[in-house]
């Protein structure tokens, strides 16, 4: 069971400025991409027929430039962006800005999750919302 988990290194300082994450995890429901951009980078000006997506920032301040006009985010930042909107992501700042972008298409299929309340509990599990948050790790 633990070998079917992935898990890769997210590498800012590698000179890349867009490192594909989706092969390398071995994802295929969406897209996911690690964007570094250095002071006054820019990445394409961008729209997507079906695809919406989500630019998590994780450093910097993010220029997010939506249809001509410019809006900033901060570190700690989730921007979510629909389909057909013009859209590109620009450095403005002194500092590297890192972006977490994931993308996907199609419809949320909701909740489809099993949860446990402990790890020799058996069976198929119960809807999530239906078992207790766990209390935390003792001191």
């Amino acid at each position: 069971m633990a070998d079917d988990v992935t898990a890769v290194s997210l590498d800012p300082d590698s000179g890349e400025r867009f490192q594909t994450l989706r092969r390398e995890l071995g994802v295929t429901a969406f897209g996911i991409n690690l964007i570094t951009l250095q002071p006054r980078e820019r990445g394409r000006i961008h729209a997507h027929e079906r695809q919406e997506e989500v630019y998590v920032v994780l450093e910097g301040e993010l220029t997010l430039g939506i249809e001509g006009e410019e809006l900033g985010y901060a570190a700690g930042t989730a921007v979510r962006v629909p389909p057909a909107i013009r859209r590109q992501l620009v450095n403005r700042g002194p500092g590297r800005v890192v972006v977490l972008a994931l993308g996907g298409a199609g419809e949320h299929g909701g909740r489809d999750g099993r949860a446990w309340e402990a790890w020799d509990e058996g069976g198929e599990g119960r809807p999530p919302q239906e078992v207790p948050l766990p209390g935390d790790l003792p001191a």
